[in-house]
């Protein structure tokens, strides 16, 4: 039975079981969360979760956590929400091809609440901190790839990493099998499940789903603890989802992630990388443009907002940053909010930018997601790029280098020089599972640099 073999993973992985590669991978996807989580933290959703999460989810006389890089202590399930919108607030965190989505942007949140709860009666080690977190995305991602596979409609990431989040509040309370059992069910039946589509029409706060799916599954493993009960995971335990787990602990899922580098949908990415490498090879400016034609797949072409109104907007838009990259010769953070949604020569690009679906493309999504562009210039030439997938998938991945990079700038949108240093340092040790994780906690617990979040994407 294949639950059998799920709660025997669950429950009895260690650190030393991992291989090499996927604690290096777990380095990976920490430490690019971190950084994510950093920068989300400056943003306005990030302002209002935190506050609602304190007025809401207040710490009580049960266990408490601490709100990431924000320091007020709330219940678990009150800071795994408010860290998985913080992270899902800028569109720069991993994610898995197959699922459509992303594990890790509640994963982390869900297991620093857990690690970081008053009561506990011992400090979670690193060994198992990183073991839990490998844990959490390999479920989650099965988990996902079960749920697209078995239902009709298409759900956010919050309505398969609430199972995953379960499993870890599962592990961590010491629940037996049949508790865990319970708090996986309750999981997967209270779990978000929001219509993705729905917020890529109409880009809102919403996002991903990935705080609501992180405050469910702890809430659904506390529950369980209590004696509370829930229906069988269907996305576990139906004949029809059995396939996604047969593998479970031998084939690492985890390695195939994709990591971004830039901070919008990873669909508009291989036709914003397209346009700057295009722009790049012919040392073009935006004034040398008059217009853009895209060619990609149909869930790209939906992200068809060209004149958004904040943030979300943008970073759930094709046209926007493609034109932001195009004007920039770069796309960070700080182009796609605030002032630069105002810039007219943005503005110009975006509103005259083609899109047109790919029937070749459309049979390729969702393992692979590729686009290509016609830059056509104002003297009358035409140059177009070849197919596009976007870097930083398993088969392109971003260096190492280009990781700690990407953490360095946007840990500084919301931490002094000293503040990024020391949470790479914590990242660092906990990865190779020295200690305990109280320097994690510290460090992504303690509240921004006040004098940094104005900067903040």
């Amino acid at each position: 039975m294949a639950i059998t073999k799920t709660l025997a993973f669950l429950h009895g992985l260690s650190f030393d079981d991992l291989p090499g590669e996927v604690k290096h991978q777990a380095w990976r996807c920490l430490l690019d969360l971190c950084g994510v989580a950093a920068a989300g933290s400056g943003t306005e959703l990030s302002h209002i979760i935190r506050n609602h999460a304190a007025a809401q989810f207040g710490a009580g006389s049960g266990a408490a956590a601490h709100l990431m890089f924000d320091g007020r202590r709330v219940s678990p399930a009150g800071a795994a929400l408010a860290g998985g919108m913080t992270i899902d607030s800028v569109d720069a965190h991993d994610g898995y091809p197959g699922a459509k989505g992303h594990a890790g942007a509640a994963i982390l949140p869900a297991l620093l609440a857990l690690a970081g709860h008053s009561g506990d009666s011992a400090e979670m080690d690193a060994k198992e901190f990183m073991t839990s977190f490998v844990i959490g995305y390999e479920l989650a991602i099965r988990d996902g790839l079960a749920l697209h596979a078995t239902v009709p409609d298409y759900h956010t990431s919050g309505a398969w990493v609430a199972v995953a989040c379960a499993g870890l509040g599962a592990r961590h309370l010491g629940l037996d099998n049949a508790h865990s059992r319970h708090a996986l069910g309750i999981a997967e039946y209270h779990g978000p499940r929001s219509q993705m589509m729905r917020c890529i029409d109409h880009p809102t706060m919403l996002k991903d789903g990935a705080g609501w799916g992180a405050m469910s599954g702890v809430s659904a493993a506390y529950l369980a603890a209590d004696g509370f009960t829930g229906a069988p995971a269907l996305t576990m335990e139906s004949d029809e989802a059995a396939s996604h787990w047969a593998d479970l602990g031998t084939r690492w899922l985890m390695l195939e992630q994709y990591f971004k580098p830039y901070p919008v949908c990873r669909w508009a990415q291989p036709a914003t990388e397209a346009a700057l490498d295009l722009r790049n090879d012919h040392g073009l400016t935006a004034s040398d443009i008059d217009h853009v034609e895209v060619f990609s797949f149909h869930e790209a072409i939906r992200l068809a907002t060209r004149e958004p109104a904040n943030t979300e907007a943008a970073q759930y838009s094709l046209p926007f940053p493609l034109a932001a990259a195009l004007v920039h010769g770069q796309l960070e953070a700080r182009q796609i909010d605030g002032q630069a949604l105002q810039d007219p020569e943005i503005l110009r690009l975006s509103r005259s930018l083609i899109l047109r679906e790919s029937d070749d493309y459309n049979a390729l999504f969702p393992s692979e997601r590729f686009a290509h562009v016609t830059l056509h210039l104002k003297d009358g030439r035409q140059l177009t790029s070849e197919p596009s997938a976007g870097r930083g998938n398993a088969e392109n991945p971003l260096s190492d280098e280009e990781i700690i990079e990407k953490f360095r700038r946007y840990a500084a949108c919301a931490l002094s020089p000293a503040r990024c240093d020391a949470l790479q340092m914590a990242v660092n040790t906990i990865s190779r599972g020295e200690g305990s994780a109280a320097g994690l906690l510290k460090a992504i617990t303690a509240a921004a640099d006040a004098q940094k979040r104005s900067s903040a994407a």
